[in-house]
């Protein structure tokens, strides 16, 4: 599907009238379906279980790094403050027992297409202990050489080498933290970061070969005017990034302690909040960036536009990811992998992460097998939040079923999204409008079955 020369359009009546709360679709069904009733016996089935058929499939692996040295009031990650680096050697002893362990039980390939390092803080990490958790992956697993090998960056915490080091051990994708220039805004995060540091770790990346630098901004937070993030969207531009993440700060001071330090009456108000995310995308969109979906943009010429261009975009819980054949495999505290049709979470905290290790099991949490209705509603929300179009034969081809008596209920749905113009829709299949892009969740949501079975029951973000 070419979409080189089509553009969201910002609706604001149209974005006021859905501005609901919904889940981000980084899964289906979503994290919070999760329960205790799947456990480590149940990631050890699945494994082992990869069919002859899937013995060749590739893996893609997620390491989350939990620590910081300091903390950025907005953020809503698990992490752990703390100025003692002497508590991340004892956690990559922990991530390279983690890491034996699933390969004691893992069937099929070991080789891995992508990798992301997450967190936190993946830099909180010394030079010596990046090669020395690079060389333990390396002992349980087989990094391709054409793969995708990706770290989140805190350009405040960088050293002189690191991006060098990091490009060696094969890394090739960056993605860095910015949030905002403006320094206002800056001092009301507790997040002091300059543009000078900012433009060396780009620039260093650049000069290591890394294949592409995403930027990651948040529009919603406190003092940020139209104006300021203005001005913050022209330094990001200077520095051209393949890539650049605009994510809306949900602010839910009841569920994420830091918030708290946040003064709401300092917060855009809702009409200037709007104002900032319209001027965003006109200001990225004139600069030649296309729209992927969701809080996404991309270069025409990155992999991530590529992959949408020759529909093999995907969504995982690192959000837009080109590698749709991956069985995820989540490492570390909290980490979220995904074998198969399941997914499997592993504990929260780090003594629960340790105990569980030390008594030589599999640190799992919770999880959730899907069943055949929910593989369903995964693939075809999967083609909307991706490809912004759904086309019916397709799922009853794949499924074996007649789509209008199977989702009866969610075409009248739709029928009215479609009256309000967020899509188009005829018997072939629908589109999502230029006007309806910026809302794509309102329309997954439709096909949500466990949203509309637990209607309320989860506190989600705005959609926008």
């Amino acid at each position: 599907m070419n979409r080189d020369d089509q553009k969201p359009v910002f609706d604001p009546q149209l974005i006021r009238r859905f501005d609901v709360s919904g889940p981000r679709y980084t899964s289906y069904p979503t994290a919070d379906r999760f329960h205790e009733r799947f456990t480590a016996p149940d990631l050890m089935r699945l494994l082992g279980a990869r069919s002859s058929a899937e013995t060749g499939k590739p893996l893609s692996l997620y390491f989350h790094i939990p620590f910081c040295d300091t903390v950025c009031f907005y953020c809503a990650c698990n992490k752990y403050v703390t100025k003692d680096h002497s508590q991340a050697r004892t956690y990559l002893s922990y991530l390279d027992r983690e890491m034996a362990l699933v390969s004691s039980h893992l069937a099929g390939s070991r080789k891995v297409a992508q990798m992301h390092w997450g967190g936190g803080t993946p830099t909180f990490l010394a030079a010596d202990e990046i090669s020395a958790l690079c060389a333990s992956i390396r002992s349980h697993f087989e990094l391709v050489a054409d793969g995708e090998y990706s770290i989140e960056i805190d350009p405040r915490r960088i050293k002189p080498g690191v991006i060098e080091l990091l490009g060696r051990e094969g890394f090739n994708r960056l993605s860095v933290g910015v949030q905002d220039f403006d320094p206002l805004v800056q001092k009301a995060v507790n997040r002091i970061q300059s543009f000078a540091e900012t433009a060396q770790v780009v620039a260093d990346a650049r000069a290591n070969g890394f294949r592409s630098v995403s930027l990651d901004l948040i529009y919603g937070l406190p003092l940020q005017t139209p104006e300021r993030f203005s001005a913050t969207l022209d330094r990001v531009l200077e520095l051209a990034p393949d890539r650049l993440a605009l994510y809306n700060y949900a602010h839910l001071p009841t569920h994420f302690m830091p918030q708290r330090r946040i003064s709401e009456a300092d917060l855009p108000s809702p009409e200037g909040k709007l104002e900032i995310l319209g001027l965003a995308i006109e200001k990225l969109t004139e600069a030649g960036y296309l729209f992927i979906g969701m809080d996404h943009f991309a270069k025409p010429d990155d992999e991530l536009a590529i992959a949408q261009r020759e529909g093999q975009l995907y969504r995982n819980f690192q959000g837009y990811s080109t590698h749709s054949g991956c069985d995820l495999l989540g490492f570390g505290v909290s980490a979220i992998g995904q074998p198969g049709a399941a997914y499997s979470q592993n504990e929260k905290t780090l003594e629960g992460y340790y105990a569980a290790l030390d008594q030589g099991r599999l640190p799992v949490v919770r999880g959730y097998e899907m069943d055949e209705d929910d593989r369903q509603r995964y693939a075809i929300i999967q083609a909307l939040m991706c490809d912004f179009a759904l086309t019916f034969a397709a799922v009853e081809k794949a499924w074996g079923i007649r789509f209008a008596e199977r989702f009866a209920v969610e075409l009248a749905e739709l029928a009215e999204l479609a009256e309000a113009g967020l899509c188009e829709m005829d018997a072939g299949g629908l589109r999502i409008t230029e006007s309806g892009r910026m809302l794509v969740r309102v329309i997954a949501m439709v096909f949500d079955r466990h949203l509309r079975e637990r209607r309320g029951a989860q506190r989600y973000s705005k959609v926008i």
